[in-house]
């Protein structure tokens, strides 16, 4: 066999082989939050006849325990036979989960924030065809000193109704690993913090009761006697702050 060919099988073989560690790598990536759930999820204000609207949350995810940052995937869902024309995702944050960004979506202002959360986004889509969905890259902080939810609430375009709400529901581990480089959070367990002392932090947090308001097709959302109030005074424009 001459040097001009086994030098073009050897560089043929090293291609072959740096395409399927790229594909492997691509695979584990796209694989780490698992599978998506719509746990904590329930429907609210009846939907437009044909609409079936839900949302889900990735069943894990990883805090770096040196940054406490954390990336979340959230989805919503048409799972209809029509659709479902203009409706907004909100994605708020509360107690030590903190939504720092969603690709493609507008903060909420600060006064415009529910009682109890500590940030969150609207995202405006103009159309969900009939069983179709939309995804957005979440980046957020998790302070691991406490507990921390999260909440996916699907409006009408004009903030009016919500169709289905997600939470708030809570990422949390019962093994806090410190000193490990990151810190892996499971989707509806209850954050066990870490205490400097090794003592058990005071809970925090919202808990992940839901309750329609009626006719004012806002989210109620209770804990004890904590209740969240989605006011529907302001159009969805000015919830984006």
């Amino acid at each position: 066999m001459s040097s001009r060919r086994t030098t073009a099988i050897a560089g043929s073989l090293v291609t072959a082989a740096f395409s399927a560690v790229l594909i492997l790598s691509c695979t584990a990536s796209a694989d780490d939050q698992g599978p998506g759930s719509s746990q904590g999820g329930k429907a609210m204000d009846a939907a437009p006849a044909g609409v079936k609207l839900t949302t889900l949350l990735p069943s894990k995810i990883s805090v770096d325990n040196s940054t406490q940052k954390t990336a979340i995937t959230a989805t919503v869902k048409n799972q209809g036979t029509k659709d479902s024309g203009k409706i907004q995702l909100l994605v708020v944050g509360f107690d030590g989960l903190t939504v720092k960004n969603v690709q493609g979506c507008s903060a909420i202002g600060k006064n415009d924030l529910p009682a109890g959360s500590n940030s969150g986004f609207a995202c405006p889509i103009d159309n969900l065809a009939a069983g179709k969905s939309k995804s957005y890259a979440v980046d957020a902080t998790y302070d691991l000193k406490k507990q921390g939810k999260i909440c996916l609430p699907v409006q009408a375009g004009d903030g009016k109704k919500t169709y289905w709400q997600q939470g708030p529901v809570p990422f949390g581990t019962t093994n806090p690993s410190p000193n490990a480089p990151a810190t892996p959070l499971l989707l509806g367990t209850d954050n066990k913090p870490v205490a400097p002392s090794g003592g058990e932090l005071p809970k925090t947090g919202v808990g992940q009761d839901l309750l329609p308001l009626g006719a004012a097709g806002a989210a109620l959302l209770t804990a004890g006697a904590a209740g969240l109030w989605w006011s529907t005074r302001r159009p969805a424009r000015q919830l984006r702050g």
